[in-house]
């Protein structure tokens, strides 16, 4: 009677177990449900002429803006690739429209480009902007070139697989002396309005990257320098930015990177079923401390050669959100092992937390533990 009882009591224990793990595993996919679908904009997005002028007339001292000349730019991207961590390859169109008797001085010839991407890194790949169109709309001009490009961006990949990462194509005017001011043509793009795809190829192939959203904003440098023109008034010149957002697919990181985690979890799990001092249990599963110290070392390499592949990708980013997940398993992996010799060199006799139901505790509370945990990491960067 009092083993059915201990039986019962043992099955209830893990029924609870169960319970609380499911319950954490619910709260957990929500959270990164909420991370996927979380989206933000940018306050400084331009979608109007009106948004343009009330960026410019609060951004910019108004003598500067008085004597500027403004160029509308609009640009069309159709192609984008990230080399490597920190540089993106885009190829696509940048236009700009001189308007006659205004822009006379600065219209460019054939030889010369009306743009500068400060942030193009050379790479062997890139070829020059070439003019491919030079079009007259009444008492205008407008002057398209084609580019391609490798530019060098600090992007952040800490909510790895969560990231979303801005790629900007930053653009200033050839003239460097003058006040120039580049501003968004907007009226070439059927809608700017926010959320609103534009200024990008619709089947444009992106790997495992998502589109998400393109808009134009400014933004202004905190220069050091007068580069050496004595002009201070150039500081305050706004440059545009052409931004294109996208977010990471999930399927590709989660087979990759946590699905090989979550199986050295189940089999951790696994053998530290095994931990028993029943002899009836241990007749079918045959436990010893020295089998599953060689368990926990087989996993304990799958696990780091997991993490090395992990690392190289994100060379020079620091610890990204995964990342945490197998410091945690590494830890899960040395309180197993610490529980299983401590159980061993255990006697019948001695009552405490590890021998406690034949090593219950410990296996009660192994999911709970893993999920809870990674709830809270995940919790610091929801």
């Amino acid at each position: 009677m009092k083993t059915e009882n201990r039986k019962i009591k043992k099955k209830t224990w893990w029924w609870i177990s169960i319970s609380i793990s499911l319950l954490l595993l619910s709260l957990l996919l929500f959270m990164w449900f909420k991370m996927h679908r979380h989206k933000t904009n940018d306050k400084n997005q331009l979608t109007d002429i009106t948004s343009v002028n009330k960026y410019l007339k609060d951004s910019v001292e108004q003598s500067v803006l008085n004597g500027a000349l403004k160029i509308k730019t609009g640009i069309y991207l159709q192609s984008l690739n990230f080399s490597n961590a920190n540089d993106v390859q885009l190829t696509g169109y940048i236009w700009q429209h001189y308007k006659d008797s205004i822009h006379d001085e600065f219209k460019p010839d054939h030889t010369q480009i009306g743009f500068i991407l400060p942030d193009q890194v050379n790479s062997a790949g890139d070829i020059e902007p070439r003019e491919v169109y030079r079009k007259r709309n009444d008492n205008e001009e407008v002057i398209g070139w084609y580019f391609e490009a490798t530019l060098r961006q600090p992007f952040d990949y800490s909510k790895y697989p969560f990231d979303r990462n801005s790629v900007w194509v930053r653009m200033w005017p050839s003239d460097f002396i003058n006040h120039v001011i580049l501003v968004p043509d907007l009226e070439a793009y059927n809608s700017t309005d926010l959320n609103v795809m534009f200024g990008i190829e619709k089947k444009i192939v992106l790997g495992i990257w998502e589109p998400e959203n393109t808009f134009f904003n400014y933004k202004t440098q905190s220069y050091d320098t007068s580069f050496g023109i004595n002009d201070n008034s150039r500081k305050s010149i706004p440059e545009l930015h052409y931004n294109f957002v996208v977010k990471r697919k999930l399927e590709s990181a989660f087979i990759t990177y946590l699905l090989p985690l979550f199986l050295v979890a189940a089999l951790l799990f696994a053998a530290l079923l095994t931990v028993s001092k029943n002899d009836r249990i241990l007749e079918k599963m045959g436990f010893n401390n020295s089998t599953f110290i060689g368990t926990s070392s087989a996993l304990f390499f799958v696990v780091m050669l997991a993490h090395i592949q992990l690392k190289q990708q994100f060379q020079g980013a620091g610890i990204v959100y995964v990342e945490y997940f197998y410091i945690l398993m590494y830890g899960m992996l040395v309180i197993c092992t610490t529980n299983t010799y401590l159980f061993s060199i255990s006697s019948k006799k001695n009552k405490n937390i590890i021998t406690w139901k034949d090593n219950l505790l410990p296996k009660i509370s192994y999911w709970p533990f893993l999920l809870g945990s990674i709830i809270i990491i995940t919790f610091f960067f929801y």
